[in-house]
Formats: C-alpha cells, structure tokens, sequence
C-alpha cells in the first residue's frame, strides 16, 4: 500500500472525512468515545473544529489544525478511539477504522459555506432524518444559534446538496 503524504501548512482549514472499517455502523452509539479522543488530543495539541456531523459509520468535520499536521491529529484521534473502543467492549484487536481519508483544503469563503452546508444536510441525504435540526450529531445547532442558517434552511435550493466529498 502506497504511503500517501498531504500538503498543509499552518492556517489551511481542512474538510475531512473518515470512515469506519467495513462502514461499521459504531460511531452513534459510541459518540461519547469519539468526542473523549477528540477532547483528549486537544488538551496537548489545540485545534478548533469549526463544523462537524457524526453519522452511524462516518463523519465529517471542517477543521483549523492550527500549528498541527492534520494527518498526525486524526491519527491519534483514532487510535485514542480506537483503544477505548476495544476497552470498552472487550476486543483485543481489530480495525476500527479505514486506512485513509479523504482530505480537501478550503481555497474560499464560497467552498467553505458549500463543505458547512454538505456537513449539516449529510442526516437528510443518508435518509436519517427529514429535517437536519432533528439530528442531535451535529454543529448545525450552534450555526443556528449564530444566525447563520434559518429554521427552514433544509430546503435544498441548489446543487451543491448533491455533491459527495469523500463518501
């Protein structure tokens, strides 16, 4: 297998998608594990999550890694999950999650707004939910709260819904 190496450097925002192994579906039922790994890496290397969504066996997140190598953050991220996942159902091997990821960094305003708005409609498209405010896994919320989005936002006025990002 190929030992890809991405491009980034300090104060890129990265679009990000990881994937469970096999498509697993473990990440809602252990959102707290994930959000513990992610809390846990942040305490000694900070970063800032500016929107993310967990699904069943994936999620998406738009991250400012700050000082940080993207790549290496995730990678402990994972296995921090990864660990307390196992622990928690007593395995002592197994993947948990692919080997890669699909990464993309934000050239603009416009593709930013387009990576938030496919993160917050991502429930609807996999058929979760009809209305993107019911799915409590995501930072749809806190950009309501903001004012960026209205109550009624789910209606998908444009094509950019329908794009895949690394799914």
């Amino acid at each position: 297998m190929p030992n890809y190496r991405r491009f980034w450097s300090e104060g890129q925002i990265h679009f990000q998608t990881h994937i469970t192994c096999e498509r697993i579906p473990i990440l809602i039922d252990n959102f707290d594990l994930l959000w513990d790994a992610v809390d846990k890496i942040k305490t000694d290397s900070p970063f800032r999550i500016l929107a993310w969504v967990v699904m069943p066996d994936h999620f998406h997140w738009v991250i400012d890694a700050g000082k940080n190598n993207p790549s290496l953050l995730i990678r402990r991220i994972k296995l921090s999950f990864s660990s307390s996942y196992r622990k928690r159902y007593g395995l002592r091997q197994g993947r948990v999650w692919q080997y890669r990821f699909w990464n993309h960094i934000i050239m603009s305003q416009r593709d930013m707004n387009i990576h938030f708005d496919y993160i917050h409609r991502n429930p609807v498209k996999h058929g979760l939910v009809k209305d993107p405010f019911r799915y409590p896994y995501s930072s749809l919320d806190n950009f309501y709260n903001e004012g960026y989005y209205s109550r009624d936002w789910s209606v998908m006025e444009n094509s950019d819904g329908d794009r895949e990002f690394g799914e």
